[in-house]
């Protein structure tokens, strides 16, 4: 029967063989594909495509009413004296004048009507409508922005926990194969009588433990796997990733300390939502004014009723021309302006809400910017102490596994017990697994300050 090494190699043949055939995602390619993919950024996108349209909607308000009217009807025209409205709906708009008796003389009537009304003038109402409109453009900008840095960010530090995942896959997988040589031949030994048998019950513990460590590791990746993809807006796949990136590291770090944040992403947000609440307050200041409107009215009115109707009944037609065709006409033209005074009692509230509306958004600008200053910091010290910890990976690497071969061979020739050589295996497999870990945790160190710079070149740069 075959061995479980002999199987895991030939699996892992398989698994070469078939990432071969495989592209291989790069971080670049990795990025492009999660600002075309991901949900969140084509919403916001659509967002901003919505306020633009709002900006043209908000000019076009200034453009006067247009109404063109037209109706052409047929009934009687008994008129009656006495007041009336139209309770619960309409009343007739039939006119002439109060008659002796009810007759049903009925003819074709219409009404041609345009009409102009326009707010020419209202003390900057219309501007600063369509500056509130600006702004809020202006937001979604800065906001589809930040989703799209704050997104790399996120894809970028999943790709490296990928990376990183698949190092740790390999070292333990690498472990599982010591560990099962260890263990066969402490079963040669036992069989032979030269080891008791409680040494091979040790030895089946190590192997067990190893293939316990190389599930959970590989279960790892796949679950970092599953987030990438995610994050990329595919479905969960196994991915062959650019393994290039964990053999160096970053040639340069920024030091700056003093470095603005102004035109940090997620700051500029904040601003641009503190300047629309700004503007919503400029545009209430406006409403205290009074505003001046023009109309101008031409209407033209058809009837089959003639001129001495009242006194001759029968001076009426029923022809359709006749009653369409227009007789009179009036036009009319005008100013007029309004003011409502008792709305500057009801907008100085107004104004007080969007203050502390425009003051809250302050603050929680105040405090990004606080925590992206504390993120510089850690950032800092991040870099400082992965680079140091990477110096010392290859000195603890080459220390675990120059004591390991001396383990290895003191015990195959019977001058060294089994713990002794396990806790070589266990230093050598902890020296491997950091050496994964440091690298990847410099490069975390870089991408951490250039999220709390607000600038993505910082690390793509390095790349």
């Amino acid at each position: 029967m075959l061995s479980r090494v002999f199987i895991l190699a030939l699996l892992s043949v398989f698994f070469t063989n078939t990432t071969k055939a495989q592209q291989v995602l790069t971080l670049q390619s990795a990025l492009e594909t999660a600002v075309q993919n991901y949900g969140s950024i084509k919403a916001k996108e659509s967002y901003r495509q919505s306020s633009k349209e709002s900006i043209e909607l908000a000019k076009r308000q200034y453009l006067p009413n247009l109404n063109i009217s037209i109706q052409q009807d047929y009934g009687t025209v008994n008129g009656q004296n006495g007041p009336l409205y139209g309770f619960g709906g309409y009343g007739v708009a039939s006119s002439g004048l109060p008659l002796p008796d009810q007759n049903w003389n009925a003819s074709f009537g219409a009404l041609y009507l345009a009409n102009v009304n326009w707010e020419f003038f209202s003390f900057g109402k219309a501007k600063q409508r369509v500056k509130v409109a600006e702004s809020k453009n202006q937001r979604d900008t800065k906001d589809l922005s930040d989703e799209i840095f704050q997104h790399k960010v996120k894809v970028t530090a999943a790709y490296l926990n990928v990376l990183a995942a698949q190092k740790l896959k390999l070292s333990y997988a690498r472990n599982l194969g010591r560990t099962d040589t260890i263990r066969r031949i402490v079963e040669v030994k036992e069989k032979n009588g030269i080891v008791p048998g409680v040494e091979l019950s040790l030895a089946k513990a190590d192997y067990a433990n190893a293939m316990i460590t190389y599930t959970k590791a590989k279960d790892n990746e796949q679950e970092q796997e599953n987030k990438l993809a995610q994050l990329l807006g595919i479905p969960a796949q196994e991915f062959v990733l650019d393994s290039t990136l964990l053999k160096r590291i970053p040639a340069d770090f920024p030091t700056e300390t003093n470095s603005s944040l102004e035109s940090h992403p997620l700051l500029a947000l904040y601003k641009s939502r503190i300047d629309v609440s700004e503007q919503e307050k400029q545009f209430l200041k406006t409403q205290y004014y009074p505003s001046f409107s023009m109309v101008g009215i031409i209407q033209t009115r058809g009837s089959g009723f003639g001129n001495n109707y009242a006194q001759n009944q029968n001076d009426f037609s029923s022809s359709y021309w006749d009653g369409i065709h227009p007789t009179r006409s009036n036009y009319l033209l005008g100013i007029g302006v309004s003011w409502n005074f008792t709305q500057t009692y009801r907008l100085s509230k107004e104004i007080s809400v969007q203050d502390y509306v425009s003051q809250g958004l302050k603050h929680e600008y105040d405090l990004a910017e606080q925590q992206l200053k504390a993120q510089l910091n850690l950032s800092d010290n991040k870099w400082k102490n992965a680079v140091l910890i990477y110096d010392q990976v290859p000195i603890q690497l080459k220390s675990a596994n120059d004591a390991y071969i001396q383990r290895s061979v003191l015990y195959k020739n019977g001058l060294t017990d089994l713990v002794d050589l396990s806790q070589a295996i266990y230093a050598l497999v902890r020296a491997e697994t950091d050496r994964d870990i440091a690298v990847s945790n410099v490069w975390n160190a870089l991408l951490l300050k250039a999220a709390a710079m607000g600038d993505f070149s910082v690390f793509e740069n390095e790349l």
